[in-house]
């Protein structure tokens, strides 16, 4: 499993290639709103939570970003450092970053 830390007033986290089957952990120091997803290059699907839980690829505790390039808003239901956890089948290059 690969961490990354977002310090407090950073926008995010970038290039991050994961791991086929391996979870990808970004933890802003910081209560946020709203977290934002980028794929850069589509290449798989992505698997995310944002409410402490696990994903697993397929998994019905997650959402998912279809394999293309784009990106999503997801708004962070928990308090406290916001915690966003990725797993994708694949090894697409993805950024995790603050949202509005």
């Amino acid at each position: 499993m690969a961490t990354h830390t977002v310090a407090k007033g950073d926008l995010g986290a970038h290039a991050i290639t994961l791991v086929a089957g391996q979870v990808e952990t970004t933890t802003f120091t910081e209560d946020l709103d709203e977290v934002t997803i980028v794929s850069l290059d589509g290449a798989a699907a992505l698997y995310f939570t944002v409410d402490g839980r696990t994903p697993t690829v397929g998994g019905a505790n997650a959402r998912v970003v279809p394999a293309a390039i784009g990106a999503v808003n997801i708004d962070v239901p928990t308090a406290g450092n916001s915690v966003v956890k990725v797993i994708s089948s694949g090894t697409p290059t993805i950024s995790i970053q603050r949202g509005r």
